[in-house]
């Protein structure tokens, strides 16, 4: 799988997931410009492009140990919540909004609490 986020501000998006996540970003510079590798784990490829869209744009899913501690943690790094923790049958998740870096999903499945 391969989640690619597109923005008007790259550098603030890479950011805010280095500090959430801990992901890490390897810039790639190509013939069309320049692109943000992501290192979001083993399973799963991303990155992130910088273009003219009028809203970032993504909506992953990611596992978290704490969904309520990250949605926290979220909110704490700027992250605007949409949707606050919540209980379905196979796990809980919430959903925050990130200034310049788009929507994501924080995921704890039952398994995991």
């Amino acid at each position: 799988m391969h989640l690619e986020l597109h923005t008007g501000d790259r550098d603030a998006a890479a950011t805010f997931y280095a500090r959430l996540f801990g992901w890490r970003a390897e810039r790639i510079e190509s013939l069309t410009g320049s692109y943000l590798s992501l290192d979001v784990g083993s399973a799963v490829g991303g990155g992130i492009v910088e273009c003219g869209t009028p809203g970032a744009l993504w909506l992953p899913y990611v596992g978290v140990a704490d969904v309520r501690r990250a949605t926290e943690t979220a909110r704490a790094l700027g992250a605007a919540v949409m949707l606050d923790p919540r209980e379905g049958p196979a796990g809980w998740r919430s959903v925050v909004s990130v200034p310049d870096g788009g929507e994501v999903a924080l995921w704890q499945a039952k398994s995991a609490r």
